[in-house]
């Protein structure tokens, strides 16, 4: 009796709190997203390596002179006074005011600080059913394999919300509750930083249809609430500048748009492009296999959908990659005692969680200050600059000195700095709502074989004065050919051709 009455205080005494539980699955999940800063400090200059970033800036900025939304082109010349709205505006401003405040660098830091964000999000969910160790690798591993992705464009301020949103309706659903109504503030945020809103009425679908496969019809009032949910959630994003456009204008890149098949992130998947990619799903497929996890068909089709939308646009691997895990943690961690959090939560502590526990104030304080003690060395001592593939600074320059004149003819990839050193183009990044009706398909025919005659029309129709192509652009060959154009300049990533006098 004396040795049960003493095993039994012992463990009493032992056994972690809530409290301290709490904690630990805290400090883990900051060190992972402190972990993400760092890195993210350490190769910044990848952050800018995306031709839109420059263009998204300008339109920030330019939002914030006026103080006016666009309705109609007015950064490129071949479809000046068409209808463009900038759908993706509080995101752009945010850019823009980060520019204002420390230009490039104020930028990087914003980007920098969503992703920490979006990083300590996923491994908190996480953390809620795996054990902290192995909520942090996961966490850092799903947070390398969406590093495309990572940019400075205004769809890096939706991996929070689409994180936030994902987990907690899927929550609510395995709770057979209401879904929070909190969530439809969070939708309107949602919409107004950018177009992929619309899948966040998918991913309420997917939860409802989840929550109707646990309880088969037996909370008819609770369902009436789920339904309520979902038809509320269009309504709420109408609450932005554009109204239904900014619905609308989604469906101009999922149905018919000619210049996905030109522009690399909206290829289909290839794995021999993307061997950890391809890792990830083959792990993920033998898993599934030999685990005999079960998971329910509405999870099923979710985890099968994002399969698709990965398959089919190598862009929309953040959607595979971030939601998966996370829709799939609860099952992973009832299911198998190793990795659960519950099991973990009852466990004894080892030495280096009774550490963090019992320092959680003073580890806290040291790493945020740390944090932000590095960031703003970084701020005053870097000079981040756009990658120099899109930028054409010294081409440009050139340009300037030499002052040319006239409708440029530009590569892709130099849209975006043209627009932002406020040279009209000919086309941009902007092909989502501009640049179409047989004009993208046109433009790249031109640098096919046998293009020379499109390439000549094109000079014509539209005027050109000069030329500024990156120089692996396939049209080069053509104006070296062409007798009333030179090759005016010339570095390693960008040519200059002009007409001759």
């Amino acid at each position: 009796m004396v040795d049960d009455t003493y095993s039994t205080q012992t463990a009493i005494a032992v056994s972690p709190s809530m409290e301290e539980t709490q904690r630990v699955r805290l400090l883990f999940c900051l060190v992972v997203a402190i972990f993400k800063a760092a890195t993210l400090l350490f190769s910044a200059g990848g952050l800018l390596r995306d031709p839109d970033n420059w263009w998204h800036v300008r339109v920030g900025l330019d939002m914030l002179s006026s103080r006016t939304f666009p309705t109609v082109d007015t950064y490129s010349y071949t479809f000046a006074g068409n209808p463009w709205i900038a759908k993706e505006w509080l995101g752009q401003i945010f850019f823009a005011l980060a520019y204002e405040a420390n230009g490039w660098n104020g930028v990087t830091l914003l980007t920098i600080a969503v992703i920490t964000l979006t990083v300590f999000l996923l491994a908190w969910y996480l953390s809620a059913s795996l054990r902290p160790t192995v909520a942090f690798g996961l966490t850092f591993l799903l947070s390398l394999l969406i590093s495309p992705i990572l940019t400075a464009r205004p769809l890096v301020f939706t991996l929070p919300i689409i994180i936030v949103w994902t987990a907690e309706l899927f929550r609510a659903a395995r709770r057979e509750e209401t879904p929070p109504l909190w969530l439809l503030p969070l939708i309107c945020l949602w919409a107004n930083l950018h177009g992929t809103f619309t899948f966040g009425f998918i991913i309420a679908a997917f939860a409802g249809l989840d929550f109707l496969a646990r309880t088969r019809l037996s909370k008819p009032a609770v369902l009436g609430k789920w339904i309520a949910f979902g038809m509320l959630c269009p309504l709420v994003t109408l609450l932005n500048p554009y109204g239904i456009k900014a619905i609308l204008a989604t469906f101009t890149v999922a149905y018919g748009n000619e210049a996905v098949s030109y522009i690399d992130e909206w290829q289909p998947f290839n794995a021999s492009d993307s061997y950890l990619m391809e890792g990830f799903l083959l792990a993920a497929l033998l898993g599934l296999l030999v685990s005999k996890l079960q998971i329910g068909w509405a999870k099923a089709l979710f985890l099968l959908f994002n399969l698709h939308l990965l398959l089919t646009h190598q862009r929309f691997c953040y959607l595979f990659v971030l939601l998966v895990p996370l829709v799939l943690a609860a099952e992973i961690g009832e299911q198998f005692s190793w990795v659960s959090a519950q099991r973990w939560a009852k466990g004894h502590r080892d030495q280096l969680e009774q550490f963090l526990a019992s320092h959680f104030h003073s580890i806290s304080v040291a790493t945020s200050v740390l944090l932000v003690f590095t960031a703003a060395i970084f701020s005053s001592v870097s000079q981040v600059e756009p990658d120099p593939k899109t930028s054409a600074k010294n081409a440009l320059s050139f340009a300037q000195q030499h002052n040319l004149s006239g409708n440029v003819f530009n590569s892709y990839n130099f849209g975006g700095t043209l627009i932002f050193h406020g040279i009209k183009t000919y086309i941009d990044g902007r092909t989502d709502q501009l640049f179409l009706n047989g004009f993208m398909k046109k433009t790249m025919s031109a640098g096919n074989s046998g293009g020379r005659p499109i390439l000549e029309e094109q000079l014509k129709t539209y005027a050109i004065g000069w030329a500024l192509l990156a120089t692996g652009d396939s049209r080069i060959p053509f104006f070296d050919e062409l007798t009333d154009w030179r090759r005016a300049y010339s570095d390693e990533n960008a040519v200059i051709f002009v007409r001759k006098r």
